[in-house]
């Protein structure tokens, strides 16, 4: 049988005294949290153990005794072994170094109830696998394995997968993750430092003070009225925003169609999740309001960057100036390439009068665009200039005001596409129903199925000639309709982009990359183990190292949940809707959250 024994190695040369700590439920193992250095009032251990028992909530005890003999300490160990009767315990662990090795020795004392109270030693060292037994009455002897860890790291790390719930059946817990939410939750335990005035003195990883920060302190006495602050500010705005005028149909439409009111939204909930003035109550919490935090700062970060290059040497005049002549070139590309369907496109004979019809219906749609753009070409500085402060809210707010410009300046070429994408849809699901006319088919609208139909000769002849028109004219139609999707595609290809930047934005969990970066060990995903120390007449020793997360790992664990863009149909689905006219938003945004 294997006793494992979790030591810190803060405790490597403590000295001599008690072993505080826990024995894990469920498994033949200990974990050693702190030394209480001799000497000591076992009351006041005592009653020093139930209050951070309360305090933390751990099932903390004394294991044994730990022995580091210095000049005048010659009868400590038996001192410390007679201990054992003050503070019963089933197995009492009497460790002890000696100066100038690295390996520790053993001794359990079992403590038996038959008839009385019988102690029996059976010494333990890291080579021996099998020990003699002492007659017919002895157990076997145990074997110790000291497994040495970092106390510190070991109390910041998460062991991942995490939990989805808490739960109080401690036995069907692993091992390892009980010895870790153990060190975890022992915080309280180590706020006692050799500088205090206390009766005990103990030794753990602060040992030697107490690590702190005036800044984080400060930081943590001033979030409480800031949350508060934020909170007030949140509710005002929600008050604001359900007035009854903000619900009318056109207003509701048009804000769920604008990336920078779903962006508003969206920041909103983000807000209001950082405004909470409680404490996190789970790690996942804890992460997913840093990951907010500090996504919000880099995102203002940014955004007032993009203000400062803005407002610096007056680009705002400059991109004013270029948008109206753009806007015409545009335009003046758009009415050649009009101008060269209505010819002869690629040596193609068109149907002559349908391809001047729609050649000059487009061209009149953009004469009436850049109508308009001559006639808001005053006011696009001004809108430029109040529109690029919004930035100081942050980088994603100019990128959707970006997207919503976009959408804007090239709602000429969505009209182009609808207009192409219904004729085109018109005309195949007219040749594809008079088709099925031939073949003597109809389809059933109540049953969703093709069902056999017996037409008479008028029926026929009528579906002859219109099957002939709508065929001789499907190749106009189709080339109207493929170059202005070819150019809604671009648009919407640019726009994927900026939406795409702004999902990255929102849900990349930087902080939780940073900490994987900076102090890997606080994301574990696992330990592995090497001999430490292998003495003759000493216990196997083994150090504990944490395995960190993978990058990919982390971004997958700790993205946080967004109304982002995604493909709405697969590719085959895609090219179905492109070749049959149906009209396609390859990026549309999720009404509800997903992780």
């Amino acid at each position: 049988m294997v006793l494992k024994v979790f030591f810190p190695q803060c405790c490597n040369r403590a000295d001599s005294g008690l072993l505080v700590g826990r024995w894990i439920t469920g498994h033949d193992s200990a974990v050693v949290l702190a030394v209480i250095h001799y000497p000591f009032i076992p009351g006041q251990v005592k009653q020093y153990i139930q209050q951070m028992q309360a305090q933390s909530g751990v099932e903390l005890t004394v294991l044994g005794s730990w022995s580091l003999p210095k000049e005048g300490q010659e009868g400590i160990e038996s001192f410390l072994r007679d201990l054992s009767t003050i503070f019963p315990q089933e197995r009492w662990l009497q460790i002890r170094r000696q100066m100038g090795k690295m390996g520790f020795t053993c001794e359990v004392l079992n403590r038996h109830q038959s008839g009385g109270a019988a102690q029996e030693k059976a010494k333990k060292k890291k080579n021996e696998e099998e020990e003699e037994g002492g007659g017919d009455g002895e157990e076997e002897e145990e074997k110790v394995i000291f497994v040495h860890y970092e106390q510190r790291k070991v109390m910041l790390s998460q062991i991942h997968p995490i939990d989805s719930g808490e739960t109080d059946d401690k036995t069907a817990a692993p091992e390892l993750k009980q010895m870790f939410q153990t060190v975890a939750r022992s915080q309280p335990l180590f706020f006692m430092d050799k500088y205090d005035d206390g009766p005990l003195k103990s030794t753990h990883w602060q040992s030697d003070g107490r690590e702190a920060s005036i800044l984080v302190e400060l930081m943590k006495q001033a979030s409480v009225p800031l949350c508060l602050l934020l909170s007030w500010l949140l509710n005002m705005w929600t008050w604001i925003c359900d007035i009854r005028i903000f619900s009318l149909l056109p207003l509701r439409f048009l804000s769920s169609k604008l990336s920078t009111c779903v962006q508003l939204s969206h920041r909103t909930e983000h807000m209001r999740t950082l405004s909470s003035p409680k404490a996190a109550a789970s790690h996942t919490l804890f992460m997913r309001k840093a990951n907010i935090l500090v996504s919000v700062l880099v995102d203002v970060a940014l955004g007032v960057l993009l203000i400062w290059w803005l407002y610096r040497d007056d680009h705002i005049a400059m991109l004013a100036n270029m948008l109206v002549p753009a806007a015409d070139h545009v335009a003046r590309k758009l009415e050649e390439l009009l101008q060269w369907l209505m010819g002869a496109p690629a040596g193609l004979k068109m149907n002559r009068a349908l391809d001047q019809v729609l050649g000059r219906f487009f061209l009149y749609h953009i004469h009436l665009w850049i109508s308009y753009i001559h006639l808001m070409s005053p006011f696009i500085e001004g809108l430029l200039w109040y529109g690029g402060l919004s930035a100081c809210l942050g980088l994603s707010f100019a990128l959707s005001l970006l997207s919503d410009m976009v959408a804007l300046f090239t709602f000429h070429i969505y009209c182009f596409y609808v207009y192409g994408a219904r004729l085109y849809c018109l005309k195949i699901y007219g040749l594809s129903s008079l088709w099925r006319l031939f073949r003597g088919k109809k389809w059933n609208v109540l049953r969703q199925r093709v069902d056999s139909c017996s037409y008479d000769l008028d029926q026929l002849f009528i579906g002859t000639l219109l099957f002939t028109i709508l065929l001789f004219l499907l190749p106009t139609t189709a080339l109207y309709y493929l170059v202005f999707t070819l150019l809604r595609m671009v648009v919407v290809l640019f726009q994927g982009v900026l939406h795409l930047s702004l999902d990255f934005i929102n849900s990349f969990p930087l902080f939780a990359v940073g900490l994987r970066i900076t102090r890997p060990y606080r994301l574990a995903e696992g330990v592995k183990f090497r001999v430490l120390c292998e003495e003759p007449g000493s216990a196997l020793h083994l150090l504990m190292e944490i395995n960190p997360l993978k990058c990919s790992t982390v971004v997958q664990t700790y993205r946080t949940p967004t109304y982002s863009c995604y493909p709405r149909d697969s590719w085959a689905a895609l090219v179905k809707k492109l070749f049959v006219g149906e009209l396609i938003y390859p990026w549309r945004r999720k009404t509800t959250k997903a992780d």
